[in-house]
C-alpha cells in the first residue's frame, strides 16, 4: 500500500493528510504538540466553560474552502455561525467604518463613498464561486476564470494607501486601513491591497464565520476523516531529523521553511536550502486572552454586534503603526485586532462572562509586555473595559512561538506578504510544494495560497504528492457560498 508521512497537524497538515488518506493512501500524523490543530486550537484558558481560540479565529475564506467541502468536514460536525455585523473600525468620535455582508447594505453605510466601494469589490463577490478557485490556489499557473482573476487583481497590485485615495469619508479610509493591515506589511508597498481585497470579497460572499465550539472544530472534523480513512496520529513527537521520519512513498511537511531546512540539512538541492534559510519572516502578534463580565462597552454600537473589531484609529494612524512595526519600532499606538465569537457562538461564554480575543501588531521577536499597551487601545474605543475584565492572559512572541514553532517570532502569518512570497511562496519554482527532494513536499503556510484555516496550502501539496506518484490527483469541489446569516 502507498504510504504517506505528515510532519505537523495544523490545518495544512491535517487538510493534506485527511485528503491522502482519502485518495487510498496509509497515512501516519506527527505531531510536536499533545493536540492536533496547530493554528485552530482552542481551549478553557481563564474560566471554566469559557472558550479561547488559540490563534484562527473568523474564516472567511474557509467557509467555502474547496479542502473542506472535498473532506465533507459539514458531515463531520464543523458548523459556522455568523454574527450581525462582520467588522466594525470605530473613529474616536464614536463614529465607524462598519462591514455588514451586504455590499447593498454596506455601500448605504459609508454614503458618499458607498458607489466607489460598491464598484470595487461586487464584481468580483457575484463571480465568487467561480473566482475562488483561482484565488485559493498558485498565483502562476492558467487561471481557469482569467478575466474574473484579471478583473479582481488588477487593484491588487496597488499599495493599500493608494487605493484609499478612492474613498473621501474618514470611515471608508478607516474601514480600508484595517482590512489591508491583515497582511502585517506597510500599506505603501506594492500589493498590499491583495490581503485587503481579499478579505473584503471573501467576507461579502460568505462572511466572516467562526466555527461552533471554536476553532478547535475545523481540526477535529478533519482528523475525524483522517482516522475514519485509515490514517493514524501520534502526538508528542517532535521530529528534529529527518532520519526520525517513518519511511514512506511521500513525505509532507506542515513546517515553515526554515525548520524544513533544518530537518533535511545537505540533502536538499542547494537552491533550496538557501531559500528556505533566507526566508524573510513578518512582524509579530502580541495576543491577550480576556475575560470580560458583560461583554466589551464600546462607545459605538455597532461594534457591540460585530465579531469583528479594528482598532487603529484614521487612516493615517494604522499606516503609520505598520510602518513603525516593520522598521523594527513598537508604536505607542499599535493596530489592535479584537475578537467577540461569542456572538456569533454563546456556546463559548460562562454565563455574563465572555471570551474576548485580542491581538496587537508588534515587532518580531518583540520580547517586552504589550499587555497595557493594547488594553488602551480597548479603552480608548471601550471606555469602562478594564472595570469589566475578570480574567486575562497575555501570549508575546517567544510564547507564541514556542506553542507552535510556525510563529517563530511572533509571526503568525509563517512569512511576510511580500511580493515573491505572494507569487512563488517559498521559493521560485514550477511547484511551490515541491522542495527538490524527490518525495518530500512543504504544505505550510509558506505555501499558496497562504495563512488561514481554508487548508488549502495542504491541499495543494497533496495534489503535488499524487501526481508524483503517478496517481490522479483528487478533484477539488468548487467553493459554494452559504446560504445561512447571522447565527
Amino acid at each position: 500500500m502507498t504510504s504517506a508521512v505528515v510532519v505537523g497537524s495544523g490545518p495544512n497538515g491535517l487538510a493534506a493528510a485527511a485528503l491522502l488518506a482519502v485518495a487510498g493512501l496509509d497515512v501516519t500524523l506527527l505531531e510536536a504538540a499533545d493536540e492536533t490543530g496547530g493554528g485552530t486550537r482552542s481551549s478553557e484558558a481563564l474560566v471554566p466553560g469559557l472558550l479561547h481560540d488559540h490563534h484562527s479565529a473568523m474564516h472567511p475564506m474557509a467557509v467555502t474552502s474547496p479542502a473542506h467541502r472535498a473532506l465533507g468536514l459539514d458531515r463531520h460536525g464543523l458548523r459556522w455561525r455568523w454574527a450581525a455585523v462582520d467588522c466594525v473600525h470605530p473613529l474616536d468620535d464614536g463614529t465607524a467604518g462598519v462591514l455588514l455582508r451586504s455590499v447593498a447594505q454596506t455601500s448605504h453605510l459609508l454614503g458618499p463613498d458607498g458607489a466607489r466601494y460598491r464598484a470595487l469589490v461586487e464584481p468580483s463577490v457575484r463571480h465568487w464561486d467561480a473566482l475562488a478557485a483561482d484565488i485559493m490556489g498558485p498565483l502562476l499557473r492558467v487561471p481557469a476564470h482569467p478575466l474574473l482573476l484579471a478583473r479582481f487583481g488588477l487593484p491588487t497590485a496597488l499599495p493599500a494607501a493608494t487605493l484609499a485615495r478612492l474613498f473621501t469619508t474618514p470611515r471608508a479610509k478607516a474601514l480600508w486601513a484595517g482590512v489591508a493591515a491583515h497582511g502585517f506589511h506597510p500599506l505603501t508597498r506594492p500589493f498590499t491591497s491583495a490581503v485587503g481585497l481579499g478579505v473584503l470579497v471573501a467576507g461579502h460572499a460568505t462572511g466572516w464565520a467562526v466555527a461552533e465550539g471554536g476553532s478547535r472544530s475545523i481540526a477535529r472534523a478533519m482528523e475525524h476523516v483522517l482516522r475514519e480513512h485509515g490514517g493514524t496520529v501520534h502526538t508528542g513527537v517532535r521530529v528534529t531529523h529527518h532520519r526520525q521520519i517513518p519511511p514512506a512513498d511521500v513525505t509532507l511537511l506542515d513546517l515553515d521553511p526554515g525548520q524544513a531546512a533544518a530537518l533535511y540539512g545537505d540533502r536538499l538541492p542547494a537552491r533550496t536550502r538557501a531559500a528556505y534559510r533566507r526566508y524573510r519572516r513578518g512582524p509579530g502578534a502580541f495576543k491577550l486572552d480576556l475575560a470580560v463580565r458583560g461583554g466589551v462597552p464600546w462607545r459605538n454600537a455597532d461594534a457591540r454586534r460585530a465579531v469583528t473589531v479594528h482598532l487603529g484609529g484614521p487612516f493615517a494612524e494604522v499606516a503609520r503603526a505598520e510602518r513603525e512595526v516593520a522598521a523594527g519600532r513598537m508604536p505607542e499606538r499599535p493596530f489592535v485586532l479584537v475578537g467577540q465569537q461569542y456572538l456569533a457562538d454563546p456556546s463559548r461564554s460562562a454565563g455574563d462572562i465572555h471570551p474576548v480575543w485580542v491581538y496587537a501588531h508588534v515587532p518580531y521577536g518583540y520580547d517586552l509586555d504589550g499587555t497595557q499597551v493594547i488594553l488602551a487601545q480597548l479603552e480608548r474605543f471601550a471606555p469602562g473595559v478594564r472595570d469589566r475584565i475578570v480574567g486575562l492572559r497575555a501570549t508575546g512572541p517567544a510564547a507564541l512561538a514556542a506553542g507552535n514553532p510556525n510563529f517563530a517570532g511572533g509571526d503568525i502569518l509563517t512569512g511576510a506578504e511580500t511580493v515573491p512570497r505572494l507569487f512563488f511562496g517559498a521559493r521560485p519554482a514550477r511547484d511551490p510544494y515541491a522542495t527538490g527532494l524527490p518525495g518530500v513536499f512543504l504544505c505550510s503556510a509558506a505555501t499558496p495560497p497562504g495563512p488561514g484555516a481554508h487548508g488549502m496550502c495542504g491541499a495543494g501539496a497533496a495534489q503535488s504528492a499524487l501526481r508524483r506518484l503517478g496517481m490522479r490527483p483528487l478533484l477539488l469541489p468548487p467553493a459554494d457560498r452559504p446560504t445561512d446569516t447571522a447565527g
